[in-house]
């Protein structure tokens, strides 16, 4: 059975229904006056919804040994055992063909593999960043990483870069075109002409890197996640009242 989470905030002026595509759950948000009554009378009047939106879900990937994930969007199969002798259990996950050679035991290898695909998106994305930003004449203030589940990337009004480490396991071209529509923001903070030309001047994979991502996105969402039990979806005991 698949849990419910429930959420309470100030901001909600209505009660709110999504799908947790990282986690494979129903989040119902409740505004600060609103009732345990109302979500279930709205998770009732889309049940049918809710059930077609989990079913839909990619599989989730269990970051262990055998697993496969990918690099660039290329196949990579996780394979325990130290990826150098010399170091025994202390090394770092390493790649090593298509296989991610990743030392230590089962129970640390699904953080391993985390901070590998991190240490690989920071490497990948801070290098075209600083490319097309060149490109335009105009640098960001600093490049972030964090693990977002809404936005591939964003550009704050400090000129900070952000973007989901996750693009690192997406084709280059959608790397290169999410990396593209950000660094355009530096110089147009909105979504018009210009900054649509300037857009397609960095990045010629607009349209194609959209629909995988479309297609796809959410399988990137499900790598490192538990899968969810199967059935019909229940109530947290500790929903709000």
């Amino acid at each position: 059975m698949t849990q419910v989470e429930w959420r309470r905030s100030d901001r909600a002026r209505h009660v709110g229904l999504r799908i947790d595509p990282c986690l494979g759950r129903v989040v119902v948000t409740l505004p600060r006056h609103g009732t345990r009554r109302a979500g279930l009378a709205l998770l009732a009047t889309h049940a049918v919804w809710v059930a077609e939106r989990l079913a839909a879900l990619p599989p989730a990937i269990v970051l262990a040994d055998g697993a496969v994930i990918r690099l660039d969007g290329r196949a990579v199969r996780i394979r325990l055992g130290a990826s150098d002798p010399r170091e025994g259990d202390g090394g770092e996950a390493r790649l090593l063909g298509n296989e991610l050679l990743v030392p230590g035991t089962p129970d640390r290898l699904p953080a391993q593999v985390v901070a590998f695909l991190q240490a690989q998106a920071q490497q990948r994305l801070a290098a075209l960043v600083a490319r097309k930003a060149a490109h335009i004449g105009l640098q960001p203030r600093r490049v972030v990483l964090k693990d977002t589940r809404s936005r591939w990337g964003s550009c704050a009004a400090d000129r900070t870069l952000t973007f989901s480490w996750r693009l690192v396991m997406a084709p280059v071209f959608v790397q290169d075109y999410v990396v593209a529509h950000e660094v355009a923001h530096l110089r147009h903070m909105n979504h018009g002409a210009q900054f649509h030309a300037l857009e397609h001047g960095l990045s010629r994979f607009g349209e194609r890197a959209r629909v995988w991502l479309r297609r796809h996105g959410a399988g990137l969402l499900r790598v490192g996640t538990r899968p969810p039990s199967s059935g019909v979806f229940t109530l947290a005991s500790s929903a709000p009242q």
